[in-house]
């Protein structure tokens, strides 16, 4: 009798390896071993997709919960979430000099959000590069913090974990009150937020830079997302300074320099990484929405963040301008965009809503918490941040499934979901237009 083989197309077998190293960790983490106390499956299960998918909620207090062995096997899952599991196995491939297949390039390119398949290996191989080098000068440079206050042996591990949780965009601390102990610290403000720049940028600008060096010579894609993100971590910390400055539960206690720190930190941090050196339970609503709207944007494109991307977010905006001033095709700095860039844009955002839309609803009958909470919750989770306004440790067995399932969802991205699952078809028959009335 003859089985049929499995075919998977490569948006199927990104998905299945995920999930695969999502249950792997989860059995890792449930061992004695590595936790202190008894640690339920679904808790396991939560720990381990917010490594994975670098996102830092918790439904329980990791610091005091896991060993030393466990909090391995969480910065572990972050590496490998953050550069991509995929890259790892191609490194591996490329060390053992393996050749690499039409197949492997293909999955590559989804992995890493990529328009071709040229140049994708020497990419991986960059970013393999880039990670460790700036994990490893940033652990040294946390270093003169953490050694001193820790001794040599400790603060080494913390520097080691927290320059590599930072630089993923994962957002796990190894203390309780997440970096808030570290407000008006500048080392620390200043290690952690650069990693978080630099890791959300993507490993594409990265490149771009590291080859070209003149601003001037590098891609429309990067010049976007480093413009862009000066804008918008800038305007930010100005809204975030002057909204929550008297605000007793925020910054209202600080003294003015650390309301600065805080404000630039939490800028920084909130489009995806998810540390926080303010206590965000008591956000005025102002601020809150102004949260939900950098994580729903996020951070760039091949990169360790999440959200639906800053350039995606850009491309729309830009087209609303352009139908708006009657013109026919979306320009940007001299450059005119592709129609099937501003389609896989809507496409990406509008599935987006829908699963933020869904979860949701599903979590206003299931939880007894306000609305903005919940939405907050979701939307941290679907941009993998990890910034929460007290409901995580509260949340019921459904609701920590449905936060499960939007992590997974923000990281490997809605359009990827979406394409795994319909069939594509290619148009052989072209229908005649007409017209249909909206707006």
């Amino acid at each position: 009798m003859k089985t049929r083989a499995i075919h998977l197309s490569p948006s199927q077998l990104l998905i299945l390896v995920f999930f695969t190293a999502i249950l792997l960790g989860t059995c890792l983490l449930k061992l004695p071993i590595a936790s202190y106390h008894y640690v339920r499956w679904i808790d396991a299960l939560f720990t381990a997709t917010s490594a994975m998918t670098v996102t830092g909620l918790s439904t329980i207090d990791s610091a005091k919960e896991y060993t030393l062995f466990g909090q391995f096997v969480i910065i572990t899952l972050i590496q490998l979430g953050g550069l991509g599991i995929v890259s790892f196995a191609l490194l591996i491939f490329i060390m053992l000099g393996k050749k690499i297949g039409l197949k492997e390039r293909i999955l590559i390119q989804q992995s890493l959000n990529q328009t071709s398949l040229g140049g994708v290996i020497k990419l991986v191989r960059n970013l393999f590069l880039f990670s460790f080098m700036f994990e490893f000068i940033a652990m040294l440079f946390l270093s003169i913090r953490w050694i001193p206050e820790y001794g040599f042996w400790k603060g080494v591990f913390y520097s080691f974990f927290h320059s590599i949780s930072a630089f993923n965009n994962a957002g796990f601390a190894l203390w309780s009150d997440n970096l808030i102990r570290y407000v008006g610290d500048p080392i620390v403000n200043i290690g952690i937020t650069g990693l978080i720049i630099l890791g959300g940028i993507g490993f594409t600008v990265m490149s771009d830079i590291w080859y070209k060096k003149s601003f001037r010579k590098l891609s429309l894609h990067s010049k976007i997302m480093i413009i862009g993100t000066i804008v918008t971590n800038l305007l930010a910390m100005a809204f975030i300074f002057f909204l929550e400055y008297h605000n007793p539960h925020t910054l209202g206690h600080l003294s003015t320099p650390n309301k600065l720190w805080a404000s630039y930190f939490q800028a920084v941090t909130t489009r995806t990484a998810g540390f926080e050196t303010m206590d965000l339970n008591d956000l005025k609503e102002p601020t809150a929405l102004l949260f939900l709207l950098l994580m729903f944007v996020g951070a760039g494109s091949a990169s360790t963040g999440g959200g639906i991307k800053l350039t995606t977010f850009i491309v729309i905006v830009i087209s609303v301008i352009t139908f708006i001033k009657g013109k026919q095709e979306i320009v940007l700095a001299k450059r005119t965009i592709a129609t099937s860039i501003l389609l896989k844009s809507l496409a990406i955002f509008s599935i987006a809503l829908l699963a933020i839309f869904l979860a949701v609803f599903v979590l206003c009958i299931t939880e007894k918490a306000p609305f903005l909470k919940v939405l907050f919750e979701v939307i941290s989770a679907f941009g993998t941040v990890g910034l929460t306004m007290g409901l995580t440790t509260k949340l019921t067995m459904i609701g920590k499934l449905i936060i499960v399932m939007m992590m997974f969802i923000g990281k490997l991205g809605p359009l990827t979901l979406a394409v795994s699952i319909a069939k594509s078809e290619q148009a052989s028959i072209r229908y005649p237009h007409e017209d249909i009335l909206t707006g």
